[in-house]
This record gives C-alpha cells, structure tokens and sequence, in this order.
C-alpha cells in the first residue's frame, strides 16, 4: 500500500460509522491487518515549540523519560506488526533523539507492514541520516512546521533552525529522485497568528517535493507558552486562507488534508469509537491497554483474554456519540 491516503479517502466517502465499525470487526475476526500503530520510541525532544507540553518547564520536569529498548522493541513488532496496517515512529515526542530508528523500520518491513511513517522536527537530521532511515524502506517523513518565515517558524519553534529544517527538505527532495516512491508530508498546525502566513507557503517551500500538506488547527495541550488556542479568530480568515492553499495544492498535484470552516464551527465526535477500535499508542511507558504485558501477551493472546472480538461486536451497534474527550476531533477533507 503505497498511498494510505487512497483508503482515507474511502474512509470518508463511507458516512455510517456502523459499517466502518462493522468492517473493523470482520478484519479483527479474518486475521487481516486493520489498525495503525504510533510509538514513540523515546520521551524527549530537542525543541521547545510554543504550542506544545515541552514548553511548559514544570510539565517537563515531571514527564516520564525514558527509551524502549531494543528488546523490548522486538517483543512489540512480534506482538503487533504482523496485524498493523500502518506504523508511525514519533507521535508527541521527537523519535531523532532515539537511537535505533532504522531498527523499528527495519522490524516493520521484516513484518511487511504496509505504511511506515516518520514524524520529526528535522532539526536533528543530517543528509546520511535521511539516507540510513529512507534506503531502510520508510515510505513516508512526517515533517513538523509552525511558521512560514524564518521569524515566525523559530518564535514558534524555540531552539529551531529554519535553515536546518531547509537542509532537510532539500536533502529529502534529491532523495526521492532516488527514491520516487518515498513521501514528504508537512504538518503545519495553525493559529491565529501564522494562519495567513499559508498564502505564501509555495513562495517559500516551492521548490522541494513536498507530496502532502497538512492543516492542523491548534488545540490545547495543557500550559504551553501559546495559550491562545481560540478558533473564532481563525474561523474568520479560514476559508480566505486555505482556498488559495488548495488551489495550488490540485495545480502541482499534492495532496492537501485540512478540515473545513464547517467543520471547525461544528465538531462531532461521531467517529470516536472507530478511532479507539484503530489506534494502537505504544511508549516506554505504555503498551497500548494498561493491562497488556508485554513480556507475556501477543495481541492475540490479549485479544482472547479480553474477549476483543466480543466488545468490537458490540461496538457496531453502540452510539458512537456516547464516548467524548477533551481533544476536539476534526474531519478532514483530503483533496
């Protein structure tokens, strides 16, 4: 599967959760491959971007360090790979700072995993680094960006170098020469102070072979730096800005994913129990459910132990409405 966005598509092309949930639960039952894992290998980061928890120095002090290891990073792919649909390296953490990233991918082609992704600031990131992770079979880098100038991206960014980042753009760009069907996706969460900065995004960022744009509204992650994390600003200039985005987004046949001003006034959280059936989030601190042991337990071993073919069962006929968070979760149109 070399572009999942084809199946996010068909993800949101099919409205009734009962069906999707129905399909999960077929997929868990025939043994096929149906759920995506996020690990972060490491708890740590280099950066101490504005709009995220590393920026608060208390919430940083009491955040729980620590690096799976390497063993430990095996018993996961024994235990998970063989049944994921994707594997995303780095989630809310910075995976650069972990030693043994072409390990995980390396486990995860051996597993022949469909999807792999990596998400990074690239600050850390040299060109044989690249190299090493993307000849290693990751088919998709993952790149964090806040800001469109070089002021903005390093007030947003603290301890960024926006010339480091462009390093690692370009050195991405001649790799998929080598590589074509490698990927480079930007994840550019916006507020309502870098919002009309997207206008000149290509004016900027032109030139390198970007294959995926994503928007991501801001949201609250506890006591950051940036604490506005207001969307009425926004919603004012939303359309205004992202049209012009998507545009030239279809002009230079790039896939744009970002929700629209409808969907920012009305969220709805019809999909939440889709998203618990499919997202697996592994760390040193955590393996997916609190009561899996990873030392004993394979997923299908826990899956039997927990009845798991009982509760997604039941889950095709539950109020998907019924479970909410404090996370707003957005549709997102893919273009």
């Amino acid at each position: 599967m070399k572009n999942i966005y084809s199946l996010l598509k068909i993800n949101r092309f099919i409205k009734n959760v009962r069906i999707k949930n129905l399909g999960i639960y077929l997929l868990h039952l025939t043994g096929k491959r149906y759920f995506g894992i996020f690990i972060d290998p490491i708890l740590a980061c280099n950066l101490r971007c504005r709009m995220c928890y590393f920026s608060d120095d208390e919430k940083r002090k009491s955040f729980p360090h620590g690096a799976i290891s390497l063993e430990d990073m095996q018993r996961i792919a024994d235990a998970f790979f063989h049944r994921a649909l994707k594997l995303q390296i780095g989630c809310g953490a910075e995976p650069s700072l972990y030693a043994h990233n072409k390990e995980i991918i390396r486990l995860g082609k051996e597993k022949k995993v469909p999807y792999i992704s990596y998400t990074t600031n690239a600050n850390r990131l040299q060109e044989e680094d690249w190299r090493e992770l993307v000849s290693a079979g990751l088919d998709e880098v993952t790149l964090s960006l806040h800001g469109i100038t070089r002021e903005s991206y390093e007030y947003f960014m603290t301890n960024a170098s926006f010339d480091a980042f462009c390093r690692s753009l370009q050195a991405l760009t001649e790799l998929k020469k080598e590589y074509p069907n490698f990927q480079i996706r930007i994840n550019y969460t916006v507020n309502q102070d870098n919002l009309q900065e997207l206008a000149s995004f290509f004016d900027v960022f032109g030139n390198y072979a970007v294959d995926v744009l994503q928007i991501r509204p801001i949201q609250p992650m506890g006591q950051t730096a940036y604490n506005n994390f207001s969307w009425t600003s926004i919603i004012e200039k939303y359309d205004s800005s992202i049209e012009k985005l998507r545009k030239d987004c279809l002009q230079r046949k790039i896939t744009c994913i970002a929700p629209m001003k409808k969907d920012l006034v009305n969220i709805q959280n019809s999909d939440s129990l889709l998203v618990e059936s499919t997202y697996y989030y592994i760390s040193p601190r955590t393996c997916w459910e609190t009561d899996f042991d990873l030392k004993t337990d394979t997923y299908e071993s826990y899956a039997k132990r927990t009845h798991l073919s009982k509760k997604l069962w039941h889950a095709i006929f539950q109020n998907n409405k019924q479970k909410t968070n404090s996370k707003k979760n957005l549709n997102y149109e893919i273009q």
